[in-house]
């Protein structure tokens, strides 16, 4: 029975934690957002140089208190956030005037977008919090991070640095900060909180599903299921390099690193071979069978056991005998979905194979793969036929499709001319806002000065035209006439009618009412509600004025007009009037 109340201890912690974090970072968000260009690329400039030397001691904490992944790889990752998007990054402007459109007469200047909650991943956890630092301080926003449970020590470690360097080169203190207690409900505080302006979040669908209901902006990352195709003019030689290259990255934690592959038939003889040199192990039938059992659990996710480990453990696991070279276990399967479980983002060296018939079969393939977990995420083609590359970039749908390179360096623009980021955004085909790679640019918002370039029609308004006021309806007509006091009524309600009622006193003149009060509504100063210019004309006409008060709407054009005739009367305030 202690065990609930420890973990409802740790939410509550959580939660205070996380609150105490996100205040501190609005109090630093106003003179953050006042340091000049020249102060922000020297913070950013003195992070990254703090943080690029750690990338190896990082590297080897990420994986030690995550069991993922390959250390070696982990140091490629961290270099490629604190020297490649920090390379990208540093000559944008994003303080100030940051273009002068001079043909539209447009001036557009960066402004913060404010605090950053930045949610990062067990699986590639250092070099995204690398990243995401980088960027959220580019662009003058403070972050406060929630670290996967799993990886809370490194990326911590990881703040530490990139903090103690920034308060030196002068960022306000609280900017970047690190929470150390980390719950669900924490978590879920932090993205809700009234501070927190927006949401970079990367992890699980659960968890970007949590960010996009958090009511804030979010940008977050659906899952990859990348599929590789190879087309019969391809480099076969190069292609499969690439492939299990991309694959084995890490062990193939990267979302968008190859799931599958997808291959022309006339080479499909070849590609397998090239496979095998490649230290691929083709699975049987009943090998397949206990992988499936193994690695997909019945939510048809992953198994976080096998998550990030190398192919040989994998099959172990799965009681499957492999040469401990093995780089890659393949599946060939003939479908994609439910009945096949290996047909899903499997996040390690595990990879589905088919064969088609041709390119249209192959878009066909690809396209179902995409659809069981992975849109608007990413695949790659391997050809040298550029209708056919064509052809997919413009059916495909992924938002990056890389050309003759891995998927999973391709994507993060490591081998590709892509922005470089570890957040890649789905589009609307994956539910997320953008199919950008995200940059500072994405934690801005522009205002825009706009000088008139095209002078607007001036038309003088057409004179009023005379209204005529309505007549009072004719007594009836009979061989006795009308009595006095028929008269006097019918009188008295013509007067109502355009804005007069008798007053209390015998002799006392008609007194006007207010705009939208009923005919004999009782009190001059009881103040319309709401007043527009038709309302104002009628009172011109009537020599009537209009009661206003502090919650009366007033119309632009009647206020102008009301103005200019002095038609409005000031109501008494409701203390006055004993409301």
């Amino acid at each position: 029975m202690a065990q609930p109340t420890v973990q409802t201890d740790r939410d509550l912690t959580s939660i205070h934690e996380a609150r105490a974090l996100v205040r501190r970072a609005k109090e630093a968000a106003a003179p953050l957002a006042e340091l000049t260009q020249e102060q922000i690329d020297a913070i950013v400039d003195a992070m990254a140089a703090a943080v690029t030397p750690q990338a190896e001691p990082l590297a080897r904490l990420a994986h030690e208190e995550t069991g993922y992944g390959v250390t070696l790889d982990k140091v490629q990752k961290n270099l490629f956030a604190s020297e490649k998007v920090y390379r990208f990054i540093r000559p944008m402007k994003t303080v100030g005037v940051i273009r002068r459109l001079e043909d539209r007469k447009v001036v557009e200047i960066a402004e913060p977008f404010g605090v950053v909650a930045a949610i990062v991943p067990s699986t590639n956890p250092t070099s995204t919090a690398i990243y995401k630092i980088l960027i959220a301080l580019k662009a003058r926003c403070p972050i406060v991070i929630s670290p996967h449970p799993a990886a809370v020590r490194c990326i911590s470690r990881v703040a530490e640095i990139m903090n103690e360097a920034a308060r030196r080169a002068g960022v306000p203190e609280g900017s970047i900060s690190c929470m150390s207690t980390v719950t669900l409900e924490g978590t879920q505080e932090l993205m809700k909180a009234r501070e927190t302006a927006v949401i970079l979040a990367t992890g699980g669908m659960g968890l970007v599903r949590a960010a996009y209901s958090a009511g804030k902006p979010a940008y977050g990352v659906g899952p990859g299921n990348a599929p590789a195709f190879i087309e019969r003019s391809a480099d076969v030689v190069k292609a499969v390099r690439d492939i299990v290259t991309g694959k084995t990255f890490d062990n193939g934690l990267l979302c968008s690193s190859e799931n599958s592959v997808v291959v022309d038939a006339p080479i499909a003889e070849e590609v397998k071979r090239q496979f095998v040199a490649n230290g691929a192990h083709f699975l049987s039938g009943p090998e397949m069978e206990g992988l499936a059992r193994a690695l997909v659990t019945p939510q048809r996710l992953p198994n976080p056991r096998l998550v990030g480990r190398p192919a040989p453990y994998v099959a172990e696991q799965a009681g499957i005998s492999v040469p401990p070279t093995t780089r890659v276990l393949v599946a060939e399967l003939a479908g994609v979905g439910r009945d096949y479980p290996l047909s899903i983002e499997k996040l390690c060296p595990v990879l589905s194979f088919y064969i088609v018939a041709d390119w249209r079969e192959g878009c066909d393939r690809c396209k179902q793969i995409l659809r069981y977990g992975g849109m608007g995420h990413t695949m790659s083609i391997h050809s040298r036929n550029d209708d056919v590359i064509l052809q997919f970039g413009l059916k495909k749908p992924a938002f990056r499709i890389v050309v003759n390179t891995p998927t999973t360096h391709g994507s993060i623009g490591l081998t590709t001319g892509l922005d470089p980021a570890m957040t890649l955004g789905c589009g609307g085909y994956g539910g997320n806002i953008t199919s950008d790679n995200i940059s500072p640019r994405h934690l801005l918002n522009v205002k825009r000065l706009a000088y008139e370039v095209t002078p607007a029609v001036v038309r003088a308004d057409a004179p009023p035209r005379a209204a005529s006021l309505p007549k009072a309806p004719p007594p009836p007509l009979g061989p006795a006439g009308i009595t006095a006091d028929s008269l006097s009524r019918r009188i008295d309600q013509f007067l109502a009618a355009r804005g007069y009622t008798a007053a209390a006193g015998k002799g006392d003149p008609a007194t006007p009412v207010s705009a939208g009060a009923q005919p004999g509504a009782g009190l001059v100063d009881k103040p319309a509600e709401f007043v527009c210019e038709d309302d104002v004309r009628q009172a011109l006409r009537s020599g009537r004025k209009i009661s206003v008060g502090e919650r009366t709407i007033v119309t632009p054009a009647a206020r102008d007009l009301g103005e200019q005739h002095r038609v409005f009367v000031q109501a008494a305030w409701p203390q006055q009037l004993g409301k």
